[in-house]
């Protein structure tokens, strides 16, 4: 079945200006126009209209989504990674409703509220600390490095590196258990990809020292077993394709 552009706007509740604007982008192009001139949309430009509104639900400019619907046109990934920013965004809106009951039960007995507790549940950089905090105990006991000390928590960036981790994680491990060569264009463009994304995100992140990277991963216990538990194998694949396109780039 086709949709008109106000066919679409009504089931998807957006204004056809934001419809037109969206294939101006190119963000959302219709699958064909009619000979009457008439944009019509599929199911397939449905699925990427509700992830484009999945990713305003949570504050990404058009143009990183786009980047990010570009790049990958799995739909199962990009649901997995929108449904993680989802739960961390509910999460993140039941502390601040146990924080507004709080302040309502400070306020009917005349009590000053504690400072601190006032203010829970404004920046979810507590919950990055958290999910960070076994990995950083790692290294501040292995390498006496601390993580969360060396580097200050972007909760936006974070959130948008995790969906990119997520995204070429998968892609690798799929490349693996499909038997792909290390070495083979779709591997090597998936790492591409990735060092791209670092580096437009502000890691300065060249072939070589990624590769250098994924050679600690394989190295070191903690972060080879990460890799492991998604697919036996992953850590070695990694590393050598890694090496691969440091050497041919």
């Amino acid at each position: 079945m086709l949709y008109t552009v106000k066919e679409l706007s009504e089931l998807a509740n957006v204004t056809i200006k934001t419809l037109y604007h969206y294939h101006k982008i190119g963000l959302l192009l219709p699958c064909k126009v009619s000979e009457a001139g008439y944009r019509l949309y599929g199911i397939k430009e449905l699925e990427r209209l509700q992830q484009i509104l999945f990713y305003r639900e949570l504050d990404f400019p058009l143009k990183e989504i786009k980047q990010i619907l570009d790049g990958e046109p799995d739909r199962l990934l990009i649901l997995s990674g929108q449904k993680k920013l989802l739960l961390s965004r509910m999460r993140r809106l039941e502390r601040l409703v146990q924080t507004i009951d709080e302040s309502i039960s400070h306020t009917a007995k005349g009590e000053v509220m504690d400072k601190s507790a006032m203010f829970k549940g404004f920046d979810s950089k507590e919950e990055w600390t958290e999910a960070l905090s076994e990995q950083n105990q790692y290294l501040k006991e292995t390498y006496d490095y601390d993580l969360l000390k060396e580097n200050s928590i972007d909760v936006q960036s974070m959130n948008e590196s995790a969906i990119e981790a997520k995204r070429f994680m998968n892609g690798m491990a799929q490349g693996l258990n499909d038997g792909l060569k290390f070495d083979d264009k779709k591997v090597q463009t998936l790492i591409h990809q990735h060092i791209n994304f670092l580096t437009h995100h502000g890691h300065e992140t060249t072939a070589e020292s990624f590769a250098q990277t994924t050679r600690f991963f394989l190295n070191d216990d903690f972060h080879r077993n990460m890799l492991e538990a998604q697919a036996t194998g992953l850590s070695y694949y990694l590393c050598i394709a890694a090496e691969a396109f440091a050497s041919n780039y």
